[in-house]
């Protein structure tokens, strides 16, 4: 398919919600300590959702920012695209719901699961969308509220997860404008599918009273079997994207790797080489918020005058699934 024209992130926006629970507050649920979790994982605090708060109420603070970065009307919006795995209901999606609570109807609207991916997969997909010429303005969101389920007495997940959303106006760009998308790597190993899961409340294991009593509805991960694979799969997906633009590592302004563990950061920069400078962490304010850490580090970093126009920004991920992907543009 030849390309009309070059898609380009015209704005960002975030949410957390107020809620603060740090390190310390977890050594008074759960058998751990404020030292263990930040050497093992680099995270001292996450944001929990209120008992009120559903995912789509965190797209909806997170889009408003973003819609006025971009300086565009909700009605300018032409698609919605919402990566999660914590949706409001198992249906409809938290995409359609999303679009009532902007005002807005009459283009398509739609979820995807990708895991912690889900941001990379939701920007892809709106890449190609605008560069056939379908779409002029789509947003995409990555939103998590994972803390509603998570085991709150296995020590080994618990630590790890908070609730945010990301969203950024991905649009067409102008013929004079550098900022672009440049290309893109996704993919996927189900052979894996089961070390990162919900087992339960699917069509597969249905919610009964065991689910509910052997705690499947909650998070299952195996950690050291995930962390393997995630280095892995994150630096095989940026080095093909290099690869294939004849770029090397040093021509990278910025790297922006999900959000999962500083260990896992600290390996893949490492592995490609790359000043630690270059590399954004934001892990210890905001844990793991699965397919937001991404939009939201991004958000951050144009926000606080980080990444600036023009910059060549590298992104990459990993997620259930098992998923990877990475994303070059120009900023």
């Amino acid at each position: 398919m030849s390309i009309k024209y070059y898609a380009k992130i015209s704005g960002t926006g975030m949410y957390v919600p107020d809620k603060v629970l740090t390190n310390f507050d977890l050594e008074k649920i759960v058998d751990t300590t404020d030292e263990w979790i930040r050497t093992r994982t680099g995270m001292s605090e996450r944001h929990i959702a209120s008992k009120d708060q559903a995912v789509s109420d965190l797209a909806y603070e997170a889009t408003l920012k973003a819609i006025e970065a971009a300086r565009i009307r909700n009605k300018d919006i032409d698609m919605i695209i919402v990566a999660t795995v914590s949706s409001d209901h198992a249906f409809p999606s938290t995409a359609c719901i999303l679009q009532q609570k902007l005002g807005i109807r009459g283009f398509p609207a739609f979820d995807i699961s990708a895991g912690c991916t889900g941001w990379i997969y939701a920007a892809n997909i709106a890449k190609q969308y605008i560069e056939a010429g379908i779409a002029k303005n789509i947003l995409i969101i990555g939103v998590e509220v994972l803390t509603k389920i998570i085991n709150w007495k296995d020590r080994g997940t618990c630590v790890l997860f908070g609730d945010g959303a990301g969203a950024t106006i991905i649009s067409r760009a102008g013929e004079r404008d550098i900022s672009r998308f440049i290309d893109s790597e996704l993919s996927a190993d189900g052979t894996h599918y089961d070390l990162l899961i919900q087992k339960a409340g699917g069509s597969r294991m249905p919610a009964t009273k065991e689910t509910l009593e052997e705690n499947l509805h909650t998070i299952y991960m195996e950690g050291n079997k995930i962390f393997k694979n995630a280095i892995r799969s994150m630096y095989s997906a940026c080095d093909i994207v290099l690869k294939r633009n004849n770029l090397d590592v040093h021509s990278i302004d910025w790297l922006i790797t999900h959000q999962a563990n500083m260990r896992i950061i600290q390996a893949l920069g490492k592995k490609l080489k790359i000043d630690n400078k270059k590399v954004i962490v934001n892990i210890e304010k905001y844990a793991n918020t699965s397919a937001a850490t991404i939009p939201i580090a991004l958000d951050e970093a144009v926000r606080n005058g980080k990444i600036r126009h023009g910059d060549l920004v590298l992104l990459a991920s990993f997620g259930a699934g098992l998923t990877s992907g990475s994303l070059l543009f120009r900023m």
